[in-house]
Formats: structure tokens, C-alpha cells, sequence
């Protein structure tokens, strides 16, 4: 039995704790915080609840198999439901599209309500993903990704020249449909300039496979995970700062921490390595992406009945959340902005179209560096800066043996569905006790 250690307690580092328990290690956890879950969280003021970070995900699949490989089921533990409607687009024409998820007829009736012709434009481009998507899937999200052995065209995919803005540019006429389509990428602080072709398989994975939420907000898989934990066995020490990895002929041996060193056969990292000295060399071109800057508001009276997403496309852009929990009669809401943010969040709200100003009860504002003190890193990860980014991250191996990334910061990159991959990637790697 290898005794193995985790460090941080985000949905990276819970899901390969969790893992790795399973298979009959024994599991240390070390968090910086208070608490677990990391951006995967609740925020809670006045009796008004928002989601720190994420409010939905891509993939259930992926949340489901971690919940079947480390013991009961999702379904016996939480209410993983999806939205109907993924989410609206809101344009400076004034027009406004409510795109559906997880049905090709759906998107398409939708999207050609703008424009003749424009809903086989949309689906042509969702549809070129899909061999794209099987290739990835099986070589470079299921599996540990061995470029000297998987097939060449996976490989050609991979490190294709081709970015998301120019297959944008090449076919889309209309700007609304490129906007769609950049818009996970830029609230993600991602220049589609830098972003690979590839990624744009995020439309595939939403015309297939839908959006999903948590009743009760996605702090609650968090809370879940943190049980599971206690079922597997897993120790989990809080308020401990990892200072590096102790390194010796070779190979990691221990963690260093404010409390000291705690021995480790082998060690995961599921926080930003440029927090610990012994990685951080091996990342020294890679920058981390910025989160946005987020306002929550608890809200009182009557306000608008608006669907649970909202993409306001401008600059600023501002995706309006509303879908939070509140008192009866009241309402939480969340306001994320990108790009020239000169002004306060709800007037620039206001400017875009929902005028909530007299409502406002409650206000919590969460700048990006906040945030990312309060997480100690961006759950954002690696900013893409081109093809060769995929190189750049560590994971699910280092270069230290001994040592696995997982995470947001490691392969194959930021968002729920990702991150729980990395962990089973690196449970993979690391094999049974």
C-alpha cells in the first residue's frame, strides 16, 4: 500500500483522493483552507446562497463514474438535472437567441430564427467536431496521452496551427454566430486567437449531451465528495500550507508544510505548481487565466423573470446568472464581466438591458485577484497562449517520478468535466495499491 498525498481540496483534488482511495491507498489531503471544495463552492450572505464558481457542467458522464468507481451512486447522493435551455445570447443588434441544449433539431430551429439559413450553418459547424471529439476522447481525455503511440491524424488535430477565431472567421458570416461560439473561451479569460481549433468541440458537447445543474446550487458536489472521503478513509488535514516537495535522489519523499514534513510515497498536485518551487520550473511558460470579475445580489421585489443564463456580447461582456438561492419572494443573482469594465457591474447591467438597481439588497463583489487569493489560483488553469499549450501542462505525470498533476492547471485543462477526467487520468496512471 502506497501512502499517497493530495494537495488541495478543490474538485481536482477531491475527485483523486477519492480515487485513489478506491483503489486501496492510503490518502492524505492537504487543503490551505478552512474549508474544502475550492472554487466548487457556496457563497452565503443574509440568508442569500450563489455558486462560487461554476453553476453547471458539461459531461454528467464524468461526474457519474466517479461517484460509481469510489462507492454509491450519483443518483443516491445528488440531483444532477439538466437546463433546457443552455443558456440565452443577448446581441448590440438587439436580437436574442435562447439556445437549447442537448438536441440538434432544437439548436437548429433556434438559431434560424435569426436568419435564414444560419441554423445549418450552426449545426454544420457543431457536427464537423464529431470525429474530432471520438479521437480526443479515447487518446487524450479517457486515457494517459501517449503522442508516440496514438494514431498521427489525433496527433495532427492536437497541435493543428488552426485556431478558434480563424475557423470562426472562415465559417461564419454573420458575427453573432461567431460570438456564440467564442463565448465560452472569452468569459474564460481566453483569447480565441490563441485557442485551438479543437476546443470549439465545446458546441458538440452541448448540442449532445446538454447542460447540467445541481438542485440546490454545485457547492453541493463538493459537500458530497467531502462525505465520500470520510467513507473511503481518506485523512484530510485543513489550514495546512504546502511550502514544496521534498526531493531526494530523484524522487519525491515527503511534502513540506507550515506544520512540517509529512512522508509520501507518491504525491499528487491539484493546485497551481508554480505554487510549489519543484514544480514550478517545469512551468515556467505557462500563465495562469484570470477569473472574471464576479458580483453577487441578493435581489428583493419584483424583478425580471429572466432564464438561468444569460450572455450580454459587448465589451464588456456580462453573463448574468439567476439562479441562486434566496429567501421566499427574493432572488440571487450573479453578474460575471469580461473587457472594459468602467463602471459598477449593475450599472453596466442596467446599460445592457436589466435595470435591477432599486432592487439590491445584498452585494458581495469578488475581484479576480480575490479570488484567486482566497483559492489559491486561478480555477481558470493555463491560459491558452497557442497550440504548444497542451505540452506546457503538467499531467497526469510530472517530471518528478512520483508526482501526478491534476486539476485545472493540468491535463487536459479547466471546467468540471476536465478536471474530473484529470483525476481519473492520474488514478490511471497510478494504478491499484
Amino acid at each position: 500500500m502506497a501512502s499517497v498525498v493530495v494537495i488541495g481540496g478543490g474538485f481536482g483534488g477531491l475527485a483523486s483522493a477519492a480515487r485513489l482511495a478506491k483503489l486501496g491507498h492510503e490518502v492524505t489531503l492537504l487543503e490551505r483552507s478552512t474549508s474544502l471544495g475550492g472554487a466548487l463552492g457556496l457563497v452565503e450572505s443574509e440568508g442569500f446562497t450563489w455558486d462560487a464558481g461554476p453553476s453547471s457542467t458539461l459531461l454528467p458522464a464524468v461526474i457519474r463514474d466517479l461517484f460509481r468507481k469510489t462507492g454509491r451512486p450519483l443518483e443516491r447522493e445528488l440531483e444532477l438535472v439538466p437546463r433546457e435551455i443552455v443558456r440565452e445570447h443577448w446581441f448590440e443588434d438587439d436580437t436574442k437567441i435562447a439556445l437549447p441544449g442537448g438536441s440538434r433539431g432544437a439548436q437548429f430551429d433556434a438559431v434560424e430564427a435569426l436568419g435564414p439559413g444560419l441554423g445549418d450553418q450552426w449545426c454544420d459547424y457543431v457536427s464537423s467536431f464529431a470525429d474530432d471529439w471520438e479521437a480526443i476522447r479515447r487518446d487524450y481525455l479517457e486515457r494517459p496521452w501517449r503522442p508516440e503511440v496514438v494514431d498521427k491524424a489525433v496527433v495532427s488535430t492536437i497541435f493543428s496551427r488552426e485556431t478558434v477565431a480563424k475557423r470562426l472567421k472562415r465559417t461564419f458570416r454573420d458575427e453573432r454566430l461567431r460570438l456564440m461560439a467564442a463565448h465560452p473561451f472569452v468569459i474564460d479569460g481566453h483569447d480565441p486567437r490563441n485557442v485551438p481549433a479543437w476546443m470549439g468541440l465545446t458546441a458538440y458537447l452541448e448540442q449532445g449531451f446538454g447542460v447540467w445543474t445541481v438542485n440546490g446550487g454545485m457547492g453541493l458536489l463538493a459537500q458530497a465528495l467531502e462525505e465520500r472521503l470520510a467513507t473511503r478513509g481518506v485523512t484530510v488535514h485543513r489550514e495546512t500550507e504546502v511550502d514544496d516537495l521534498v526531493v531526494r535522489d530523484g524522487r519525491v519523499v515527503a511534502v513540506a508544510t507550515n506544520r512540517g514534513e509529512l512522508d509520501a510515497d507518491l504525491v499528487v498536485c491539484a493546485i497551481d505548481p508554480r505554487r510549489l518551487p519543484a514544480l514550478a520550473k517545469h512551468v515556467v511558460h505557462t500563465m495562469p487565466a484570470l477569473p472574471p470579475v464576479i458580483c453577487h445580489l441578493g435581489l428583493s421585489g419584483d424583478v425580471p423573470e429572466l432564464p438561468p443564463e444569460i450572455v450580454f456580447h459587448g465589451d464588456p461582456m456580462l453573463v448574468l446568472r439567476t439562479d441562486g438561492l434566496a429567501p421566499a419572494g427574493a432572488h440571487a443573482w450573479s453578474v460575471y464581466g469580461r473587457g472594459k469594465l468602467a463602471e459598477d457591474m449593475v450599472l453596466a447591467l442596467a446599460r445592457a438591458g436589466v435595470n435591477i438597481r432599486a432592487h439590491v439588497e445584498v452585494r458581495v463583489d469578488r475581484s479576480p485577484r480575490e479570488q484567486v487569493e482566497t483559492w489559491g489560483g486561478s480555477p481558470m488553469g493555463v491560459l491558452w497562449q497557442g497550440r504548444d499549450t497542451v505540452r506546457r501542462r503538467l499531467g497526469p505525470s510530472t517530471p518528478i517520478p512520483g508526482v501526478y498533476a491534476a486539476g485545472a492547471h493540468a491535463t487536459p485543462g479547466s471546467g468540471l468535466p476536465f478536471v474530473g477526467l484529470s483525476a481519473a487520468l492520474v488514478a490511471q496512471e497510478i494504478g491499484p495499491a
